[in-house]
């Protein structure tokens, strides 16, 4: 019987590999800066056309590679960063696992071109999927450079699966940031289709943060500091008032690499507990060092995710830490004793007597006596406006005296006025218009077959959802003018998003009067919005945005939609007037789809009179 088991050709294995390191055009990015970081560059420019998938270049000054290395650093688990296994317990490089470039040459071309200090010539090389076209003596500057083109055009089912330029390039600035915020002291730039978004000059930490997150992000941020044995904490946390919806704006950092854990970010939670309303969250900036061999990193293929050796007392000194630094900087609240200034008396009158009321009395005024008049105390009497009642029996002459008539038009009335059932099917039709709301959620009303139970939430999402389509395509919706434009703080990338969405959000009814570097400035909104909710609208709406799904299945004007009637739909929980009820009842059924929500979630239920009978049945 011939052998079933075989070894896997290099290019085949290859693309396997590539399906764990390089998921999308930022797993790429995220490589190639950090091997840029690892050649000791002290500039690195970033350069990305079509969100990556056309072209991502990587210019750096470091070290560069030699003839050899510039060849074999394509090759699987050909690494620079460890030599023995002992080593994966004491690395403090970014990668070390040399899958990295073999993965991204097997999906895509490929142009290497570096050069070592000191050489005259450096290498050219150029490959395509796996296959060394040329490798080239050329003239070059020190430093390397990786260009990616034509991402994933040997696998077209992953390249499908990639989603919308504003999703993926989102995804682009997420890993650039990531590795900026590490290393405040190298220079930075990133390009995209020709455009500077970022140009950032070696700083300070805190520089770094401000120049990613736009100059008001300075006086949002409070910093935090301790050390111990087992860990080092730096950083800054955000005021609890500058707190947001999102979770953008929150970093951790374990040896200057980016690392995700919900443990520590509990935390920080627990740091803030009772400052912040519920559902908001603070951005943060936290900065941990520890000895590398209290951690493993070997774990993800990301290497996104650490495992630590006493994560408990790592939890208490990082609660600890930030709880303190809240509480140094007043962010805390506390009890203010201090005088109002604006409650003392005016200096001009301090020393003044008061000035006693006089009471003015008429000792002769009889109120039972016809002749008398009150007397003018500045205003008439309420006497003088009174109607001669002398001859009030004349009221009653002709009025009918049988007691018997009397009696029985009275117990006629009662019987029209007091019927207990209704008789008349029209007034049938009338009463079962009505409609209840329970629990402040649900809206019942009758039909004929039994009942209907709508849930408010989703009913009011998706009479927004079809309304915010309409306006989009359609008709432009109205708009109502505030008094006063309303400022919103955004970082850079989310202004270019917004310069993006300008119009799509102009036809729900916004108006912008200005759209600066890092203020917009909004001087209407929708007719069924109000000035508190703004700003988690317009947040909202570049958070779904960031994160949306792809251009092959959604429209940006459908995840538009989809945002907006879920931040702007009556919220569970909220009390509904009779007229609001019907009109929501009345505005569901006229939509296209009423069964479901916008997120295909069913909008009603209907009970008939057959499910009521058997609830009753013995």
């Amino acid at each position: 019987m011939s052998s079933v088991i075989q070894l896997l050709p290099d290019h085949v294995a290859n693309q396997i590999a590539a399906g764990e390191v390089v998921q999308r055009p930022a797993s790429v990015v995220k490589e190639l800066l950090e091997n840029a970081v690892d050649a000791k560059a002290t500039q690195i420019k970033l350069v990305v056309k079509d969100a990556g998938k056309s072209l991502i270049q990587v210019i750096d000054n470091g070290v560069g590679m030699g003839v050899t290395d510039a060849r074999l650093c394509f090759e699987r688990h050909a690494t620079s960063k460890i030599r023995h296994a002992e080593d994966l317990f004491a690395i403090h490089t970014k990668g070390f696992r040399g899958e990295a470039l073999a993965s991204i040459a097997a999906i895509a071309h490929v142009e290497l071109k570096t050069k070592q200090e000191g050489e005259e010539l450096g290498t050219h090389i150029i490959i395509e999927g796996t296959k060394v076209n040329s490798q080239d003596p050329a003239v070059v500057p020190k430093g390397t450079s990786f260009s990616v083109k034509n991402l994933f055009y040997n696998i077209p089912a992953r390249r499908n699966f990639l989603k919308s330029e504003t999703v993926e390039f989102r995804h682009i600035v997420d890993e650039f940031q990531r590795v900026v915020l590490a290393h405040p002291a190298i220079q930075f730039s990133l390009i995209h289709n020709g455009s500077e978004l970022y140009n950032l000059t070696s700083s300070n930490l805190r520089q770094r943060i401000v120049g990613v997150f736009s100059g008001k992000t300075n006086e949002k941020l409070v910093p935090i500091s301790e050390e111990t044995e087992l860990v080092t904490v730096q950083g800054f946390v955000s005021k609890p008032e500058y707190a947001k919806k999102s979770r953008g704006e929150q970093f951790f950092f374990v040896n200057d690499r980016f690392i995700k854990s919900g443990y520590l970010h509990h935390a920080v939670m627990a740091a803030y507990e009772g400052l912040l309303k519920d559902g908001l969250q603070p951005s943060y900036f936290i900065y941990l060092n520890v000895p590398p061999n209290s951690i493993d990193i070997n774990i993800h293929p990301t290497k996104t995710e650490i495992k630590f050796d006493d994560e408990h007392a790592l939890y208490a000194i990082l609660r600890s830490t930030v709880k303190h630094s809240l509480g140094m900087f007043n962010v805390a609240p506390v009890l203010d004793f201090e005088r109002d200034p604006n409650l003392d008396t005016p200096y001009q009158i301090q020393n003044k007597e008061a000035n006693y009321p006089t009471i003015q009395v008429d000792s002769n005024y009889n109120p039972f006596s016809e002749d008398s008049k009150p007397k003018n105390f500045g205003r008439s009497s309420y006497r003088e406006h009174q109607t001669d009642t002398a001859s009030w029996e004349s009221l009653y002459v002709n009025l009918k005296t049988d007691s018997q008539e009397i009696a029985s038009h009275s117990f006629e009335t009662d019987i029209v006025s007091g019927s207990l059932f209704i008789e008349n099917e029209n007034e049938i039709e009338e009463t079962s218009t009505r409609t209840y709301q329970i629990q402040k959620k649900y809206i019942v009303t009758p039909i004929k077959s039994g009942l209907i139970v709508i849930d408010q939430k989703r009913a009011h999402q998706r009479i927004l959802y079809e309304q915010f389509l309409k306006n989009m395509t359609v008709a432009n919706a109205s708009s109502q003018k505030l008094l006063f434009p309303v400022s919103l703080q955004f970082s850079q990338n989310e202004i270019n998003l917004i310069h993006e969405l300008k119009g799509a959000l102009e036809n729900m009814g916004f108006i912008f009067d200005s759209i600066s570097k890092d203020v917009v400035l909004i001087s209407g909104i929708p007719i069924n919005s109000n000035e508190s909710q703004v700003a988690a609208i317009i947040e909202a709406v570049i958070n779904d945005l960031s994160n949306g799904t792809s251009d092959h299945n959604f429209s940006q004007n459908d995840t538009i939609a989809k945002s907006l009637a879920r931040s702007m739909a009556v919220k569970n929980g909220s009390f509904l007037a009779q007229k609001e009820q019907e009109n929501i009842v009345n505005g569901l059924f006229a939509c296209k789809e009423p069964a479901t929500s916008p997120f295909n979630k069913p909008t009603f239920i209907t009970l008939s009179v057959d499910d009521i009978e058997k609830r009753f049945m013995l």
